[in-house]
């Protein structure tokens, strides 16, 4: 993230209240030219959070609307693969390999971010190489405009994204840096790990200790940020992450957890025919799933780790490859 002069020039100072609503005619002149929700919008920066609106305006002038966002956010959801066509998507050798240069390139940092979060560095590793590969896929949308487009031109979820949007230009102008300079995906995820702007404020950290929180290319502050979530979203040092099932009966599938959240316990499970392969006590609650693998259905429980994971993104198949992938990078890079 490259700290931007100009903009100190351009559109500070941020802070100063000034009265918008009745200018924002004329103070438009892009792709939001006259929007009385971008007025509105602005106003309430202004009002609650101490921007100066005309400088505000200056950064809506240059945002632009994005078709190709609106139809990559609506365009139909493909068929949900199965975990035997999903598994192959992340848990490749060539994801492995540069996943194994990344661990070797930052392993002082890594060790240390293990040290004072207690998450382990093959899992922050694969987090960001299932997000990004490694920093390859960071995206390539203005945040601006992403979040710009969402937030006024997609009703069905436009409240979320201005949300995001504010949290955004509240980000931009705590780490003193041009909005319409800083890139992410066509949904406004940011960087290495893909924050959105509100995980960014809530959870990204300054891990190289330079005075800003840079996740775009700086991969100390990405891999503190990354340790920084699961540490807040209750990942447990030193805990497994899930446990592997046996299942007979016919009321197996009355233990299937709808959802993600862990609702039944491990004792509930055995008495519906589960038994795990570890030893895990019986009040332990556990997401139960269900994967279809190459050999057949496998069964398995989710344990507090897993379901921190899921934290990240609300998907069992996606949990489950970040995890998979953690392990491939272990035995790849020779660590017990």
């Amino acid at each position: 993230m490259q700290v931007m002069r100009g903009w100190a020039t351009r559109y500070a100072p941020w802070v100063g209240l000034v009265s918008i609503l009745g200018t924002a005619q004329d103070a438009l002149a892009g792709d939001y030219e006259g929007s009385p929700q971008v007025a509105e919008f602005v106003g309430e920066m202004t009002r609650d959070y101490g921007f100066a609106g005309e400088q505000l305006m200056g950064v809506f002038r240059e945002a632009e609307r994005k078709q190709s966002i609106l139809d990559a956010i609506s365009k139909p959801a493909e068929r949900v693969k199965q975990w035997n066509e999903y598994r192959p998507m992340f848990i490749t050798d060539a994801r492995i390999a540069r996943g194994v240069d990344f661990w070797r390139q930052h392993e002082a940092v890594l060790a240390r971010a293990e040290q004072e979060y207690g998450v382990p560095a093959q899992v922050i590793v694969s987090i960001i190489g299932v997000e990004t590969f490694f920093g390859r896929n960071t995206g390539n949308y203005r945040v601006i405009d992403a979040l710009s487009t969402l937030g006024f031109d997609y009703p069905p979820r436009a409240e979320f994204f201005r949300k995001e949007l504010r949290e955004f230009l509240l980000l931009a102008r705590e780490e003193q840096v041009d909005p319409l300079t800083l890139k992410g995906s066509y949904a406004g995820a940011m960087g290495l790990p893909q924050f959105m702007p509100s995980s960014f404020r809530a959870y990204a950290v300054d891990f190289d200790g330079d005075g800003h929180i840079n996740i775009w290319n700086n991969p100390d502050d990405a891999i503190g940020s990354v340790a920084s979530y699961f540490k807040r979203h209750g990942w447990v040092a030193g805990e497994p992450v899930v446990s592997r099932a046996d299942v007979r009966g016919e009321q197996v599938d009355e233990g299937l957890t709808t959802g993600i959240e862990p609702v039944k316990t491990v004792g509930e499970l055995r008495a519906l025919g589960w038994s795990s392969h570890d030893a895990l006590r019986d009040d332990m609650p556990v997401t139960a799933f269900r994967l279809e693998g190459d050999n057949g259905p496998e069964y398995w429980m989710g344990l507090k780790n897993f379901y921190a994971i899921t934290r990240y993104n609300r998907s069992v198949m996606y949990a489950m490859a970040v995890h998979q992938l953690s392990e491939q990078l272990v035995q790849a890079r020779g660590v017990k």
